[in-house]
């Protein structure tokens, strides 16, 4: 579907290259058509039917978020178009523009109708009113239940091909991402099987000692879940799953950056040791983000929301760990900012260009670039989101 020509004009527009000041940028159907100087704007933009002007805010790649159960209230496990959507909408309100659908332990049924949800909504033709829902990020149910987090642990079972294959059918090839700890029997099967499909395999919810660590790497894994949160330790005779991830080049490693997960100077640490592009920054935010406190429910396990930070309720109404986020990717960025002292344009890709690398989109989404798709935000100086832009469509106005 074509659409008229938009012009973002007077914004201070970041590409891999560097910051252009008094930048121009033109859409057209759905993609970058155009990027130039403010000083060529009538001669190169003419064919501008829909005028912008940013006021000097900043112009940058839409976020990609990798790793989010939901958000706005809204939850991706109860198998439901309209949460979907809804997350898609909170989330792209905060600066996101795609995202992967984040599952649960569950059942097998419960996990099958989340995956077949999402990929309905896929294929859902209709103008973008909200994040783009790229396909699924199954984490659990192969993880260790020594490290299990608020995964519900009466779920968790052993790597299957078989029951694999049965998520894969049900999510019809969506499932891009899969969290899986490496140390459980016939892990490296259902590791190299996913491989073959083209699922990015990310180690985490893991007990694994750095030798599994190494051997997971062997078998094809790219990725590490929540790095610190969920995994054994490091410890100086044994590097664990932790010193793994940090010390294995091939592994990109997610992290939550919203000083809870992570101390703020192990944030700073984590840039400085691992290779360029390989952090990620995510949410791992649950229904909750965005609402109110109060207590929620994180697939079957009840949890409190107290300032932001979402716990495990335990027995006797007391706050347990931690169990997800209330964190956005506006958020995350304004924080890894402040924790570690670096330029906005050093931590950007990180929300951007190296997730979409990882799920193998890099040569359409996570840079401003000629003829990459136009998802895009406008930022302010306080770090708000002003405008969405999904595919060239405005898709959320602070203003509005």
């Amino acid at each position: 579907m074509q659409h008229k020509a938009t012009l973002i004009y007077n914004a201070r527009i970041l590409t891999p290259t560097g910051w252009i000041e008094n930048g121009s940028l033109l859409i057209q159907n759905g993609l970058i058509a155009k990027i130039a100087s403010y000083e060529t704007i009538l001669d190169e933009f003419a064919e501008a039917q829909d005028r912008m002007d940013a006021c000097g805010q900043l112009l940058l790649p839409g976020f990609i978020d990798i790793h989010v159960h939901g958000g706005g209230g809204y939850d991706a496990m109860l198998g439901s178009v309209d949460h979907l959507q809804g997350m898609c909408r909170f989330h792209a309100s905060n600066g996101t523009t795609s995202l992967l659908a984040t599952t649960l332990t569950a059942t097998n049924e419960e996990i099958i109708r989340a995956l077949d949800c999402a990929a309905q909504s896929m294929k859902v033709e209709r103008e973008p009113d909200g994040a783009n829902l790229l396909g699924v990020h199954l984490e659990g149910p192969f993880l260790n239940k020594v490290r299990c987090g608020a995964q519900n642990p009466a779920d968790l079972r052993e790597p299957s091909i078989e029951e694999f294959e049965a998520f894969w059918s049900a999510s019809q090839g969506t499932i891009k991402l899969m969290t899986i700890a490496p140390e459980l029997n016939h892990a490296e099967e259902v590791i190299r099987h996913a491989v073959q499909k083209g699922v990015v395999i990310s180690l985490g919810h893991t007990d694994a000692d750095f030798e599994t660590m190494q051997r997971a790497v062997e078998w094809g894994a790219t990725q590490v879940t929540h790095l610190f949160n969920g995994m054994r330790p490091l410890h100086h005779r044994e590097p664990g799953a932790v010193g793994g991830s940090l010390m294995l080049d091939q592994l990109a490693v997610e992290m939550i950056c919203d000083g809870y997960h992570v101390h703020p100077s192990l944030i700073k640490w984590a840039f400085t040791v691992k290779p360029e592009g390989k952090v990620l920054l995510i949410t791992d935010s649950m229904c909750a983000a965005g609402c109110p406190d109060g207590e929620y429910v994180l697939g079957k396990l009840p949890v409190i929301m107290n300032k932001g930070k979402v716990y495990l309720k335990q027995e006797d109404g007391t706050e347990g760990g931690l169990a997800g986020s209330s964190l956005t990717m506006i958020e995350a960025l304004a924080n890894t900012v402040a924790f570690t002292g670096m330029d906005i344009a050093e931590i950007i890709p990180a929300l951007t260009l190296h997730p979409a690398t990882q799920i193998g989109l890099q040569n359409t989404k996570g840079t401003i670039e000629l003829g990459k798709d136009a998802d895009l935000i406008i930022v302010n100086e306080h770090f708000q989101v002003c405008q969405t832009f999904v595919r060239g469509r405005r898709v959320y106005d602070r203003e509005a």
